[in-house]
């Protein structure tokens, strides 16, 4: 895991690829309580049997549940430990190339993609690419946007 404690060492590392995370299976109690969470019960996500019939041969998660898992599965890539707060700002160029199928297992892929001056901090964006296990094509590909304010 990659520990980043001051904007130094932010900068020093734009470009870099900081490592891929740990798997993380995708359960259908988790595609349901997100379904729950959001309002979001399209048949192709809660309901198995149907699903079991449908284009994916099983049910499938929700694309923004795969994209709300980033900061968690990247956790276990690398951790922002600079010492003021730390704000998310926003996403970009997200894109859900392939479905991920309840029971596959997922994982974060995470490069420093920018390291920008901002008069209170930094804003610093990392480019994730959630991979499936034994699929070439990702599930999600996403910029997040992060300001770190400074320690005043």
């Amino acid at each position: 895991m990659r520990t980043f404690s001051t904007f130094e060492e932010l900068d020093e590392a734009v470009g870099e690829e900081l490592g891929v995370g740990d798997w993380l299976e995708i359960e259908q109690d988790r595609v349901n309580t997100f379904a729950d969470a959001t309002g979001d019960h399209q048949w192709i996500h809660v309901d198995v049997e149907r699903a079991n019939e449908g284009p994916f041969g099983g049910p499938i998660a929700h694309g923004y549940l795969t994209l709300s898992l980033i900061p968690y599965l990247g956790t276990s890539v690398f951790t922002l430990d600079t010492p003021g707060a730390k704000l998310n700002y926003g996403l970009n160029k997200v894109r859900f190339p392939n479905p991920v199928k309840v029971g596959q297992r997922i994982r974060d892929r995470v490069t420093l993609a920018a390291v920008d001056d901002l008069p209170m901090g930094k804003q610093v964006t990392m480019r994730h690419v959630v991979e499936i296990d034994g699929v070439d094509k990702p599930a999600c590909v996403a910029e997040m946007v992060v300001v770190l304010l400074n320690d005043e």
